[in-house]
């Protein structure tokens, strides 16, 4: 099976990621940039083989789902890499990357051809893959949001702009992906939105993040309140994400909650 050669396609990839983030530190762009694309195509690679594998996208549990994110991240690390030669970012999703492939393979979990009538719509995959992607650009986005906090600069100029930039895309996604669910139910439950837990969480993180965009729009807008907006729509996002499959309102009621 597939899942068996995962650690080597992980090992091969994290190797490339980490060699790449130290070629950022040191100023490096080639290199830095090269060798995080190298790691990305053996992670695609692994993945495209076990689509391949499972005759279904890995997207069915929560650790496939981390696979994606897993992806994601340095992509979204290389992308701002290149616009903004952010040193640090390439080492972030680095590390990032490093503990959700640690979950995978310290908690495997059980990856079949089983798929559930409802996740056979040709929008479930783009539903969960734009998702994930926008989770890693606002993951980003929730780290800058930290790290601009604690610095406590009388003026963020530029950093405020990449920001701005990360939500900007990240929600852009968001809502794409929202979009797709929308379509996805309505082909498998008969309604495009039914305030199932998931749905409901997902809504007040985009309407979140939404409000984020509007309060730095504002002339007199605070930067201190702007930064806790995105530290607290991030935590929204980790409840949409994961969290409401602990929520007791979540348990046998929404179709979202992910089983291995």
């Amino acid at each position: 099976m597939i899942w068996d050669r995962f650690i080597y396609f992980a090992v091969v990839a994290l190797l490339c990621w980490a060699v790449g983030a130290v070629f950022a530190w040191k100023g490096k762009a080639k290199p830095a940039i090269g060798l995080t694309l190298v790691g990305i195509g053996v992670f695609l690679a692994y993945i495209l083989m076990m689509w391949i594998e499972l005759e279904r996208p890995p997207l069915r549990t929560m650790g496939e789902t981390r696979l994606w994110y897993s992806l994601f991240l340095p992509m979204a690390g290389l992308f701002i890499y290149s616009r903004w030669r952010y040193k640090w970012i390439l080492s972030f999703s680095t590390v990032m990357t490093t503990v959700f492939i640690c979950i995978n393979l310290f908690k495997p979990e059980i990856h079949d051809k089983t798929l559930m009538p409802a996740l056979q719509s040709p929008w479930f995959a783009p539903h969960v893959i734009v998702y994930m992607f926008a989770y890693a650009l606002l993951g980003a986005a929730f780290l800058v949001a930290v790290w601009m906090l604690f610095k406590r600069e009388k003026s963020y100029g530029v950093t405020f702009t990449t920001l701005d930039n990360l939500v900007n895309v990240g929600l852009a996604f968001m809502t794409f992906g929202m979009l797709f669910g929308a379509l996805w139910a309505k082909e498998a439950w008969g309604h495009y939105w039914s305030w199932d837990p998931k749905e409901t969480w997902a809504a007040a993180t985009w309407l979140a993040y939404l409000c984020y965009i509007h309060y730095r729009r504002y002339p007199l807008h605070r930067p201190a309140v702007a930064l806790w907006i995105v530290i607290v729509s991030f935590a929204l996002l980790q409840m949409c994400w994961w969290g409401i499959n602990y929520l007791p309102a979540a348990q046998g009621a929404s179709v979202h909650t992910y089983g291995s």
